[in-house]
């Protein structure tokens, strides 16, 4: 009796659930997605070209320091991107034999020249030479005190010389080493003032002719985000530099900007283009999937997604083209859950 009621009562547990499981869905409301939108605005939007590039010395604040005169490297008391100061002592040149006897040899010549001048002109107080003669003993003399001056200048006339800054600057190269020989006129060092700095940028060539003197470019540190300077264009090389196979643009860093700039420093370049009128909206409605740029747009509580393409930043949005109007309501929050068609719950 116990295993028939038992069994009776399995049945109908069974019965009632098959019952649940198979009745039909009732409810009125429809799945939707909580999503925030905004409107698209039309807003004045400028083009920009973006350029890499570094901080250099400017090239009108360098100063070439050459050796004079042939002679041994005695001495070296810089290093490359050493600070000088004015007057500091660079490095110290022994004179080489060849150049120290040319200026012992035009001492000489002075010397001869004033002994010869003196006898023309006893012998002319005689009546024994002419005057002629005189003018040209008197010319060979001038001619041999300016030789003999210019290689003075030239520091021949010493046994050691010592080079010294000429201003306040940076070592931004340096050729020579303590112990090596010399020829004269060579290139020493070069010396940039600190404070002129110049950013070095690189343009591709296809860009050169969007890019003019005077033109608005802001630059920023690529290691320190925080540095942003305004300058404008200065120079537009014409030429693909071999290195790079960019075309230069200078721009010039003020001076009340350079403060905490290193040499050397890698630095972007945004140049500023022409503006027009674009359509914008927020950096976050803007998706991409498989190569296609798209956003969400809201009506009558459906999602509706729309290709468009991308353009310039303006700011925290972003310029965009595609069937949209101004006032179209864009989903900025939601829109990774969204697809076409979708129902929507709008927050704007």
């Amino acid at each position: 009796m116990i295993r028939k009621r038992l069994t009776h009562h399995i049945a109908l547990w069974a019965y009632l659930m098959l019952c649940v499981v198979t009745a039909p869905v009732t409810g009125s409301e429809t799945p939707s997605v909580l999503v925030k939108t905004t409107a698209v605005e039309q807003q004045q939007v400028s083009e920009t070209l973006t350029a890499y590039g570094t901080l250099d010395p400017d090239p009108d604040q360098v100063l070439s320091l050459s050796l004079p005169h042939a002679g041994l490297i005695n001495r070296v008391w810089v290093r490359l991107g050493q600070r000088v100061k004015s007057g500091d002592s660079l490095l110290e040149v022994i004179t080489a034999p060849d150049a120290r006897m040319q200026y012992l040899q035009a001492q000489s010549a002075v010397d001869y020249a004033q002994r010869e001048l003196d006898r023309q002109q006893r012998l002319l107080g005689e009546q024994l030479a002419t005057k002629a003669a005189v003018d040209a003993a008197r010319k060979n003399l001038q001619d041999a005190r300016a030789t003999l001056e210019a290689l003075k200048q030239r520091g021949q006339g010493l046994e050691k010389e010592t080079l010294r800054a000429p201003m306040d600057g940076i070592v931004t190269r340096l050729d020579l080493s303590q112990g090596q020989r010399v020829q004269a006129d060579t290139t020493a060092m070069l010396i940039a003032a600190e404070q002129r700095l110049i950013a070095r940028l690189g343009i591709e060539p296809e860009d050169l002719a969007r890019v003019q003197p005077g033109q608005s470019v802001i630059i920023t540190s690529v290691f320190v985000p925080d540095i942003s300077i305004d300058s404008r264009v200065r120079e537009v090389h014409a030429m693909v530099d071999p290195a790079t196979h960019l075309v230069e643009v200078l721009v010039p860093i003020p001076d009340n900007a350079s403060r905490g700039l290193v040499l050397g420093s890698r630095v972007i370049g945004t140049l500023q283009m022409a503006s027009s009128e674009s359509l914008v909206v927020p950096r976050s409605a803007v998706l991409s999937d498989q190569g296609q740029t798209y956003v969400f747009t809201v009506a009558n509580g459906k999602a509706h997604r729309v290709v468009v393409t991308a353009g310039n930043d303006a700011g925290e949005r972003v310029a965009v083209s595609g069937d949209l109007q101004v006032g179209d309501r864009v989903v900025t929050s939601g829109n990774y859950q969204l697809v076409d068609g979708m129902a929507v719950r709008d927050t704007p």
